[in-house]
């Protein structure tokens, strides 16, 4: 009997969101649309020079991984989180919004060391795009002194973060997660997680996912850069090498998944988009909740798809707790009318 259905590793970051214009960036100096670790000066610089405009979101614990695991709780799944936060206000913080997730997490996390916990700076331009301005702080020294092998042992899927590439702790915490998670039978993911990781780590990315992972997550840029190709097919085959099974998120197209044996397309659902922070991750974690309690590949695809339209269409990168369980119903009432 297995403890946990998913056992997650990233970043623990707190976000905040506010919204922007395309001058605002230019003049700022931000690059559009991927992620950007700065220090904590160049934040603080940021949040001052924007210190007039709206902060659209309510602080909550986020980074990547979390985001994903977070929404896999909420649907419904039993779930892990390894991640690092100093012992300061905004780490005592994120421990709490887990805990209210539902998220467990490692007991060495409650012994917070010196530091500051990171953050994350997300500026929204009217067309949704979201430009991630990131502090690590003490993320940055996440470590295998952070995994929980006997918790690792006692889950059903693991799920790894391709940010933690940028850091070489994080970077060999997430190798040796998924050597161990091989060792003890607990399948494998790994989300290639941005454009701008693919292209200054890729090398790093291929010594995270070994020899192949389980499965594979990815957007149309991310998955364009890893493989080398200039088409989603060819890229889709240049993947294969790497996983056995993936998932290629299109945006408003819906998502492209190999399930390892057949193909499928998934159509997105029309909704107004005026945030896109967020929508990957809770792909992600939708696609992992459908896959671990039964479903297809492409119906898991279309509750994510679905969840990911549903995130895209309001601000921040996050759903409500009861968000989730409308989907489900909604999902459940569309494969019944369709039967």
């Amino acid at each position: 009997m297995h403890q946990y259905d998913l056992y997650g590793i990233g970043a623990a970051l707190l976000d905040t969101e506010i919204e922007v214009s395309d001058d605002d960036l230019r003049s700022l100096g931000v690059d559009k649309g991927v992620m950007t670790l700065v220090d904590d000066h160049r934040q603080h610089q940021l949040v001052s020079a924007l210190s007039d405009h709206l902060v659209t979101a309510k602080r909550a614990c986020g980074g990547s991984g979390a985001n994903t695991v977070i929404a896999a709780s909420y649907f419904g799944l039993r779930t892990f989180y390894s991640c690092k936060v100093a012992a300061d206000e905004n780490g005592d913080f994120y421990r709490a919004d887990l805990a209210d997730a539902g998220v467990a997490y490692p007991g060495a996390l409650q012994a917070a060391e010196p530091g500051v916990t990171g953050k994350c700076l997300v500026l929204i331009t009217p067309d949704a795009e979201r430009s991630m301005n990131t502090f690590l702080g003490i993320s940055a020294e996440l470590s295998i002194a952070e995994l929980d092998l006997e918790a690792l042992s006692a889950s059903r899927w693991t799920y790894i973060e391709g940010y933690l590439v940028s850091s070489p702790t994080g970077k060999a915490a997430a190798i040796e997660l998924r050597q161990k998670a091989e060792h003890a039978g607990v399948k494998t993911s790994l989300s290639l997680s941005d454009p701008a990781m693919v292209h200054l780590f890729r090398d790093g990315l291929q010594e995270m996912i070994g020899e192949g992972v389980d499965l594979l997550f990815c957007n149309r840029d991310e998955a364009l850069g890893f493989s080398g190709a200039d088409s989603v097919s060819a890229a889709a085959e240049g993947l294969k090498a790497h996983c056995r099974a993936f998932a290629i998120t299109l945006g408003a197209e819906g998502a492209l998944l190999w399930d390892g044996k057949r193909e499928y397309r998934v159509a997105g659902p029309k909704v107004h988009a005026i945030d896109t922070n967020g929508a990957g991750d809770m792909f992600a974690g939708a696609f992992l909740y459908g896959i671990n309690r039964g479903m297809s590949f492409e119906e898991a695809g279309e509750l994510a798809c679905r969840a990911a339209g549903q995130v895209v269409s309001q601000y921040g990168p996050r759903l409500r707790p009861d968000q989730h369980g409308e989907l489900l119903t909604a999902e459940a009432e569309a494969r019944g009318a369709e039967s």
